[in-house]
């Protein structure tokens, strides 16, 4: 049992979500949103402003962290609590046990909703917090189409989030229409575009990109500013230095040529395998593949024969790099199984997935640890076990790429943390970085708009 002493800040942020029943808190990682929230439905639960509350997370997340922070805290260890995230007879146990809070992964509101529409029952939850809040951008998408039919009988709703505009303002729509109930950026996403965007279509109109209209961003900031707050653990911890830097790899000639030929006629032709890329998404992933050093075959000659190696340059790179570490641990994140597969057959390295790994890592007791980022980026904390993460190739997702760089520089890190990106020159590593650096400059926009001073 821990004894809470919070911050400044973090009273703050307690603070605002006892005050407003729609709550939209974007903290950055490490600041202990999970501690805050709990305080604030301690009290609710105590003063009986809450009688029975759902908390949304990610799978890993509602397994294990809010159950171990709950237990961890000791104004929070009193709080019963269930897990919804088994099988169906699980979760309803799960829902028919005596808890004050009900937990359960995202992927099941669908099924969570429809339970409670089928049989009749009455919806038990007046209060609903969404972790990792981003993950409802998708207006069109079926978890958010089922909370929304719950909408209208929840009392208290807090969305929290550490990336809420992982690929521009539009992500905000859906995420707010399910807070406010469409209040502030309106119910229709066609309203919200038609208001804050201009449209602009390509391809005889099979592709639209959308625009801000001028002043639109300050006006959504000025909409949503009343019912949100926003934190950077730069301006509230005492986090060690942080240096982000690339290191160019070098493909050869005749790499070069190939990269170029799939890339202007969509195939290409290497050790008598076709290369074919059906459109530009597919296009895009096949240049990223071999910017990494290998292909997947659609059809191979052979039936072993899943992947094409076709350079080494980054495992090159990467094994320098190792080296340089000096004995220090490092943390490589990868894209592609393939990545995986060569990374491991060069090097003696261990994939951090299991509660086990991560426990290994941060005991200091593996020096190269393999990291995806869809299946880690959220609720690993892994600052203790190292401080060098290198990128061996990046996902074109910044809420992936930030979450994933949040394992390490994080609360609780002692040791300066450098992140390296593996780039191979003039292929579409290079895009894929410049990217995530614009959506990381929009983002910052957004942050700073709603910034909460103490």
């Amino acid at each position: 049992m821990t004894v809470y002493t919070p911050h400044d800040y973090q009273t703050a942020a307690t603070r605002h979500i006892l005050t407003h029943p729609q709550a939209a808190i974007f903290l950055d990682m490490g600041l202990g949103k999970t501690v805050i929230t709990l305080t604030a439905l301690t009290h609710l639960i105590a003063t009986k402003q809450t009688q029975r509350a759902l908390i949304i997370a990610p799978l890993r997340v509602a397994n294990t962290t809010w159950p171990s922070e709950i237990a961890k805290w000791d104004h929070t260890q009193h709080l019963t609590y269930t897990l919804a995230t088994g099988s169906p007879t699980q979760r309803l146990q799960a829902l028919t046990a005596d808890s004050q809070l009900v937990i359960i992964n995202r992927e099941n509101i669908p099924w969570l909703i429809d339970h409670y529409a089928q049989t009749g029952r009455h919806w038990p939850f007046d209060t609903v917090i969404i972790d990792e809040l981003s993950s409802f951008k998708n207006h069109a998408s079926k978890r958010v189409r089922a909370l929304l039919r719950a909408r209208p009988y929840i009392t208290r709703i807090i969305g929290l989030t550490g990336t809420p505009s992982p690929n521009g303002m539009m992500d905000l729509f859906a995420q707010y229409r399910i807070l406010d109930q469409g209040q502030r950026l309106g119910k229709h996403i066609s309203h919200y575009r038609a208001k804050y965007f201009t449209a602009h279509r390509y391809g005889n109109m099979t592709f639209t990109r959308y625009e801000l209209k001028p002043d639109a961003e300050q006006q959504i900031y000025e909409a949503i500013s009343d019912m949100t707050i926003s934190m950077r653990a730069a301006d509230h911890l005492d986090l060690p230095a942080l240096t982000t830097t690339s290191q160019a790899v070098y493909l050869t000639d005749k790499q070069t040529r190939l990269y170029n030929e799939l890339k202007k006629n969509l195939i290409a032709t290497i050790e008598g395998e076709t290369i074919d890329a059906a459109n530009a998404a597919v296009l895009a992933g096949k240049l990223t593949q071999l910017a990494s050093g290998a292909l997947y075959l659609d059809n191979p000659s052979r039936p072993s024969r899943e992947y094409l190696e076709i350079h080494s340059a980054k495992l090159a790179a990467l094994e320098d790099l190792i080296e340089a570490a000096n004995g220090h641990p490092v943390l490589v994140a990868y894209w592609f199984k393939h990545d995986l597969d060569r990374i491991s057959h060069r090097f003696h390295a261990r994939c951090i997935s299991t509660a086990k790994d991560i426990e290994e890592w941060n005991a200091g007791r593996i020096p190269l640890g393999l990291i995806h980022p869809a299946s880690a980026g959220h609720g690993l904390n892994l600052q203790a076990g190292g401080h060098i993460l290198i990128w061996f190739s990046l996902p074109w997702s910044l809420e992936l790429y930030q979450q994933t760089n949040a394992r390490l520089y994080r609360q609780g890190q002692t040791q300066p943390v450098t992140i390296t990106h593996l780039v191979a020159a003039g292929t579409i590593d290079e895009q894929i970085l410049a990217a995530l650096k614009r959506k990381d400059l929009t983002q910052c926009a957004l942050i700073d708009a709603v910034k909460t001073h103490l």
